[in-house]
């Protein structure tokens, strides 16, 4: 039975999150009718107007149907919008009940990479789980508390809802989606055409940790400066509560509600990030990075390092070093 897949065109959409799943689902028609088999994939392009100007007038989108035309989607999918999240929220209002409309009649809903705000603008996302973009991880929980981002997902799925990862993530979902559509072998044969790593689960390699700032605590604040400028020293809980006069239970306290993360866990972020620079643009070996970065013992720190970026050592430094590329 054909599926019927619907792409929103929002305002500030970025281009590629909608002709991506669109030549996707296109090529795999064209393979399925290689082997004798019928197209399964009808896609269309909705939106509020018939032409969505975006990036600053650079690209023009025409749209297959209007939002009041439409019928009901297999498939609905919400692409990633550009620039800032709280205004591309507010010029896309009139798409929310759409978006919930479409679900309430039973459609799947599939957001790509920052596509989250918008599908947790309608809702659909509350008590649910949720993958983003990794560099958008505070903004959505501060806007979105009632939705539990999953740290370093690539895809979620929860009842029909769907979301992927930062960037091009997004493949991984549609070949999850088409997938589940279709076959193993149809999924595969499309990965390997798109040369896309199939089955790939987390983006924490690609993650850069960001302490989180913008918080009104001097105290936590000068704390933070004084982890990332001496991570390689031994430093305890106790000591930095001390070193700015506040109690070890209040600063705990404090320190989480600031920053998002307990103190130690954002000590090991800091020190893991230290690492990754190091495994990227120097020589040196496990070992070294590991003492320069203050860790004396190599199974913490290998377990820490997984933990973090999803690669062991060896394994981050052979993928991002040029040298060991040579």
């Amino acid at each position: 039975m054909m599926k019927n897949i619907y792409i929103l065109v929002p305002e500030t959409v970025v281009p590629d999150g909608v002709t991506g799943p669109r030549y996707l689902f296109d090529t795999a028609n064209q393979f399925l009718g290689a082997t004798g088999k019928d197209p399964l994939f009808k896609v269309q392009l909705v939106g509020q107007k018939r032409e969505i100007t975006v990036q600053n007038g650079a690209y023009s989108i025409h749209t297959d149907l209007l939002l009041s035309d439409s019928g009901r989607a297999d498939l609905l999918i919400v692409p990633p919008v550009f620039g800032d999240m709280a205004t591309s929220l507010a010029l896309n209002q009139a798409a929310l009940p759409w978006i919930r409309g479409q679900a309430k009649q039973g459609a799947e809903v599939a957001s790509l990479c920052v596509g989250a705000f918008l599908l947790a603008s309608t809702g659909l996302l509350n008590g649910k789980k949720c993958s983003t973009h990794w560099a958008f991880y505070h903004e959505f929980q501060e806007m979105f508390p009632e939705v539990e981002v999953v740290d370093g997902g690539v895809i979620t799925e929860e009842h029909g809802i769907y979301s992927s990862g930062g960037a091009h993530s997004y493949w991984n979902l549609l070949l999850y989606i088409l997938e589940k559509y279709t076959d193993r072998d149809t999924a595969i044969l499309v990965s390997k055409y798109f040369a896309i790593d199939i089955d790939r689960s987390s983006q924490a390699a690609f993650m850069v940790f960001r302490g989180q700032k913008d918080h009104n605590d001097p105290e936590i604040l000068e704390t933070q400066g004084y982890i990332e400028g001496n991570y390689s020293e031994r430093l305890t809980v106790g000591a930095l509560a001390q070193r700015v006069a506040i109690s070890r239970r209040s600063f705990e306290r404090r320190f989480k509600q600031a920053t998002g993360n307990t103190a130690v866990v954002y000590l090991q972020r800091v020190k893991i990030e230290a690492a990754k620079r190091s495994f990227e643009s120097s020589r040196k070996n496990i070992n070294e990075v590991m003492y320069d970065v203050g860790y004396t013992d190599s199974k913490a720190f290998r377990s820490v390092f997984k933990k973090v970026t999803g690669l062991t050592p060896i394994e981050y430094r052979n993928k991002y070093n040029k040298e060991s590329l040579l």
